[in-house]
């Protein structure tokens, strides 16, 4: 492993200039481009201490083994050389846009004399106007289908329209009035392309323009006594309507603009983009990408706009509107008005329409991902190739086949508990989750020791059946429902939410109960390291290990457990607390209204007759209830995370 300090350019060489750098291997082969605003200032921060890098940058500065660097004049030009390098050397440590699929396009191929309208997937050509993408291919299939009725422009091959010109005779589509025919000579050349044209204005939104003016020509025949014509275009304005209910309106005033939103975790991101043309959503795309290197969202956004209208992909829209506006933002859109042409607005929308369909966006990637996140935890091959890495990474002499991993919750030092969550070959075994309430804990560490303690205690207690004194009972059986207990099953793997200090707490309790056929180890969170007892160093598993990916899973469990089960404490608590001084309200009362509306939060918004539904509460105490959480309501709680619902204020 090359070490970065024999690469290190001589301290007064970088230049505090913006620029461009490269980092090579040992083979010269680039695998990181980045820019920087003060190429100094960020070469410098890649060879500080590697124990205080992230993960995936110590991996890169220790793959490569020599750094280069570009100076320019301006961001802008540092953006344009950015991007001419990633699509030139490929790196590997960069994020990469790459679709797990190829998403479709109407095109339409106006160079060609006679234009032919077509389904296309892959790069976009020189001379075809595309309209998409779109997620479905089946959906602009119908679309088209509806439309050739209106627009009978030429669909076929060139192979096809050349014998149909041959033999004289068009295809079915010829016959049915689906296509002009333009093969035999129905209609000429320009003809046709008027009729293309047409269709080029109805898909880029001029709809309600040429629905009027269909109807003022179905009035002229029907005024002409032209009753077939007056009912053909009566037909086409019917095939039209239904095409365009196809395509979600979303905005009155023509809006062109793509809205771009991100789901991620500490790996892997997903983004989802809405394309909306005239007003209407056209298209939708997805992508989920690796986190090389320790990115942020404003990372994420720049890196999208770089891929994806850099290579001429996507056309670039008069607005791009993103969750978070990175660094160099100006420079961007610069660079995005230049590429267009002419002005693009480029920000981060505040309120209204744009906002709301920007919220949107954010649910599909939040959904695309938690369905990549699935696919992935439900391949087997995937699950088996993750116990082996994490066997072969702690040196275990056998796979963690049931690994259980406790986490802490708490609000500076309030309401502690714990949550204990069981993976089996990999998946979750939701019946085996139990939850803890912890009184003595005073610190994590404490806590954390508290819990295992009571979990292992529990196992040595059932584990050895019913005792001398219960004959008839069989270890590890409940003697009253003939069923296993609840903690006899020792698991393979225990992991805990933590660093050194934790692993070390769990390893003392264990050492005190004698339990030496358990693994332990930790996950942190800052640094995803993974901790074994006694060790100064911790595991670092590859980003793209699947052993990694599931020691995640597992910690990101129990932290949602403990959450949940920590909010109940919360709720129910301050509820009691709040009610204690109502006159005439007593345990039973207090425990119905809990039932009733669930929170204290629920209960300041109800009204004295919402009140008085619960059983046995009359006016006067129902009167009592909302003085009193009224004047609680300015009271302090706990710090919550708006985005995620999760507590900020002292979590383990």
């Amino acid at each position: 492993m090359p070490d970065p300090s024999t690469y290190r350019p001589a301290q007064g060489t970088i230049p505090d200039l913006p620029g461009v750098y490269k980092f090579r291997d040992g083979h010269g082969r680039v695998i990181y481009v980045g820019k920087a605003k003060s190429l100094r200032s960020r070469l410098s921060s890649y060879f500080s201490d590697l124990a205080g890098l992230h993960p995936r940058t110590r991996q890169m500065v220790t793959t490569a083994a020599g750094v280069e660097w570009t100076v320019v004049s301006t961001e802008v030009e540092a953006l344009q050389l950015e991007y001419t390098w990633i699509k030139e050397f490929d790196p590997r440590f960069n994020v990469r846009y790459r679709d797990d699929k190829s998403y479709p396009s109407l095109a339409v191929t106006l160079y060609e004399e006679y234009p032919r309208l077509q389904v296309m997937r892959g790069p976009k050509k020189k001379g075809v106007r595309y309209f998409g993408p779109y997620a479905h291919a089946w959906a602009i299939r119908e679309t088209l289908d509806l439309l050739l009725r209106v627009f009978p422009a030429r669909t076929c091959s060139a192979g096809v329209f050349k014998r149909a010109g041959q033999v004289g005779r068009p295809c079915l589509l010829g016959y049915i009035g689906k296509c002009s025919a333009p093969c035999v000579g129905r209609v000429s050349a320009d003809e046709h392309r008027d009729i293309v044209d047409d269709f080029c204005d109805f898909m880029a939104g001029k709809t309600d323009q040429m629905l009027r003016r269909m109807d003022k020509e179905m009035q002229v025949a029907a005024a002409n006594q032209e009753y077939e014509k007056a009912a053909r275009l009566r037909d086409d304005m019917g095939a039209l309507r239904r095409a365009m209910e196809k395509q979600a309106v979303v905005f009155g005033d023509g809006t062109d603009a793509d809205v771009v939103a991100f789901a991620e975790d500490a790996l892997e991101a997903a983004v989802n983009v809405f394309h909306v043309r005239g007003g209407r959503v056209r298209g939708e795309r997805g992508w989920v990408v690796d986190k090389v290197e320790d990115v942020d969202t404003a990372v994420l956004v720049e890196q999208f706009l770089l891929q994806v209208y850099g290579d001429g992909g996507e056309d670039v829209p008069r607005e791009v509107l993103v969750p978070v506006l990175p660094q160099g933002a100006d420079a961007l859109r610069d660079w995005l008005c230049d590429l267009r042409g002419t002005r693009v607005d480029f920000r981060v929308p505040q309120r209204g329409d744009k906002r709301a369909l920007l919220e949107t966006v954010q649910r599909n990637a939040a959904q695309s991902f938690a369905r990549h996140k699935l696919r992935r935890a439900s391949d087997l091959s995937a699950r088996s190739q993750a116990l082996a890495e994490i066997q072969e990474a702690l040196a275990f002499d056998e796979a963690p086949l049931r690994i259980e991993c406790f986490d802490v919750s708490h609000v500076q030092g309030t309401n502690v508990v714990a949550s204990m969550v069981v993976f089996e070959d990999g998946l979750p075994r939701k019946s085996e989750y139990r939850r803890f309430t912890l009184r003595e804990a005073s610190d994590d560490t404490a806590a954390m020791a508290e819990v295992l303690r009571r979990r292992f205690s529990r196992y040595l207690e059932e584990a050895q059946g019913s005792g001398p004194d219960k004959p008839d009972g069989l270890p590890g059986v409940d003697p009253t429902t003939g069923r296993p207990r609840r903690f006899v099953y020792p698991p393979n793997l225990v992991v805990v939410d933590g660093g050194l200090p934790q692993v070390n707490a769990a390893q003392r309790v264990l050492d005190d109960l004698g339990i030496v056929d358990v693994a332990l180890c930790g996950l942190a969170k800052r640094l995803e390291e993974v901790w074994s007892p006694g060790e100064n160093l911790p595991v670092i598993l590859p980003r793209t290990s699947e052993g990694l990916y599931l020691l995640q899973r597992v910690r990101d469990e129990a932290h949602r457990f403990a959450i949940t089960f920590h909010r109940q404490r919360r709720s129910k608590s301050m509820v009691e607390s709040t009610l204690d001084g109502v006159p005439g309200l007593g345990e039973t009362r207090r425990k119905a209204l809990l039932r009733h509306f669930g929170s204290l939060k629920r209960l300041r918004g109800a009204t004295v007759a919402d009140v008085m539904a619960v059983p046995g509460i009359g006016p006067r105490t129902a009167e009592a209830i909302v003085a009193a959480v009224a004047v609680t309501k300015a009271g302090s709680e706990p710090a919550v995370n708006p985005s995620t619902g999760e507590i900020v204020e002292g979590e383990a």
